[in-house]
């Protein structure tokens, strides 16, 4: 009878024993497929991550080279641009040189003259200009001043009595670059009036290079 009592103890507390490691077992199981489950869903994200900013790196550095290499042709189109119009203003500065040399220069620089004395406006001035042009500068001042008298005369009803020379120091004579023209001054050089073809040219060449670079560059 006591060894029967014993045997359903013993029974009864290996079958306990064997429920309890049963459920252990079936616990352990369950929170290592959790663990699992969150560290396969944590490896996930995280190569998710990875991917998502190595993929914007690679946007970020295709973005950049992009950039650069717009701005590389941006830099080759302006400098081709650039040479063609100092290749342009060569040009017109070569012309300027015919011009020089060709039989209405005389009545040019008489023109220029009276332009610089009306913007000077001085009573005493002194002509530059180039060694080559020094004689014909001397033969056309008389009537320039004649037509500047004659120009203010209309104008404000005053005769005028300027007093218009040449420069006499032939170290002080305008250079080749100046392409001709005449440059003049007043109060012993205080006044400046730029009349050379080449300040002229750049002038004009100031005034028009908007249109100039919208006719040769429309997409810049």
């Amino acid at each position: 009878m006591a060894s029967d009592q014993i045997r359903q103890m013993v029974n009864f507390i290996l079958q306990e024993a064997h429920e309890k490691a049963n459920e252990i077992r079936v616990k352990t199981e369950h929170d290592f497929n959790l663990e699992k489950q969150t560290l396969v869903h944590e490896a996930k994200l995280a190569v998710q991550d990875e991917y998502t900013k190595k993929e914007k790196d690679r946007e970020v550095q295709e973005r950049i080279a992009r950039s650069a290499e717009i701005g590389h042709c941006r830099q080759k189109k302006m400098a081709l641009r650039d040479d063609l119009l100092t290749s342009l203003m060569k040009e017109a500065s070569s012309k300027c040189k015919v011009v020089a040399d060709g039989s209405n220069y005389p009545a040019l620089l008489q023109k220029l003259i009276v332009q610089g004395l009306i913007k000077i406006e001085e009573l005493e001035v002194v002509v530059f200009c180039r060694k080559e042009d020094v004689n014909t500068v001397k033969k056309v001042i008389p009537a320039a001043v004649k037509e500047y008298v004659d120009i203010m005369e209309k104008e404000s009803g005053i005769k005028l009595t300027p007093t218009v020379t040449v420069n006499p120091t032939r170290k002080w004579d305008l250079p080749e670059s100046s392409n001709g023209g005449v440059k003049l001054t007043a109060c012993s050089g205080k006044i400046v009036c730029d009349n050379t073809m080449t300040s002229r040219l750049t002038l004009v060449y100031e005034e028009l290079m908007p249109s100039i670079r919208e006719i040769l560059f429309p997409e810049l």
